[in-house]
């Protein structure tokens, strides 16, 4: 793998409180402030903006995987920076901006990036940091990872989204059960409850989630894309309204795809024989 590209003399919007690494075109994307546990501050929140915005168009990254350095994922919001200065300001604009900037890069850009993405929990996950979680498409953890809503242990109710993300993604008892007692689950816990796809040994994360990666990388990005976009679409719609919007999506891919992977999968499986697709993928080189 190789290093953390310098941001410095590529001029790429990274390299402070956010790192990034490329892997045969996966981007190992890391909030970087281990010292506090990767606390989403407002600098790392604006930096998440920009590097959301460039990797979108940077062909090195096919698929992105956000972690953190150290010991955690993230443990949520900083509380001195994020709450306690902002406040201090006194300032309405000052308070919107920065929470328009955490808003910005922890859902709506990237529930909608056009790329895959994945959460690697490598550690501590709190309050503000299941945001950015369950924004992304999928999710893998270390069975010992910690995850909490410790919100209402120091006064307040879980802030931004992350009541909404949880809704999207668990059980309302479990949700509740969470939110109301503050109390603190593992990796296997968020696995049993959906709130990710797997969890692992701690020695197994990052390979696990690399695997899962480099599958998705090597897939076609116009049909994943559409794919997934799909999917979140249209389950805030009526059935009827699904449908079209659907087969719209579905008609929108192959005029935007290329590479023709409709033709190919189809012609591999009816007329060479060389595939099933409920057991294997057609090969897009040939």
């Amino acid at each position: 793998m190789s290093a953390a590209i310098d941001s410095g003399a590529r001029a790429e919007p990274w390299g402070e409180t956010v790192l990034v690494e490329f892997d045969e075109g996966i981007a190992w994307v890391s909030l970087n402030r281990p010292d506090k546990r990767n606390a989403m501050n407002p600098a790392l929140n604006d930096e998440m903006v920009r590097v959301l915005d460039h990797l979108e168009g940077d062909e090195r990254c096919r698929v992105l995987v956000l972690t953190g350095t150290g010991e955690s994922f993230s443990a949520g919001m900083d509380l001195k920076e994020y709450f306690r200065e902002v406040d201090a300001t006194g300032s309405t604009a000052v308070q919107l901006k920065v929470r328009r900037a955490s808003a910005e890069w922890q859902w709506k850009r990237l529930s909608n990036w056009s790329k895959p993405t994945i959460a690697m929990v490598n550690g501590w996950c709190f309050g503000g940091a299941f945001t950015p979680l369950v924004a992304c498409d999928l999710a893998f953890a270390d069975e010992e990872a910690r995850f909490g809503l410790s919100e209402v242990n120091w006064g307040i109710p879980p802030g931004g989204v992350v009541s909404r993300a949880l809704a999207a993604t668990v059980s309302q008892r479990d949700a509740l059960y969470f939110i109301m007692t503050g109390e603190t689950f593992d990796g296997r816990t968020a696995s049993r409850m959906r709130l990710v796809n797997e969890a692992v040994p701690a020695d197994r994360l990052r390979a696990r989630t690399r695997e899962v990666a480099v599958k998705l990388a090597s897939m076609n990005q116009v049909v994943l894309h559409s794919a997934k976009v799909g999917y979140k679409i249209a389950a805030e719609m009526p059935w009827e309204q699904a449908e079209d919007y659907l087969y719209a999506k579905l008609d929108q891919s192959q005029f935007a795809d290329r590479a023709g992977a409709r033709a190919k999968g189809l012609s591999q499986f009816l007329d060479d024989k060389a595939y099933r697709p409920g057991l294997g993928s057609f090969d897009p080189e040939k």
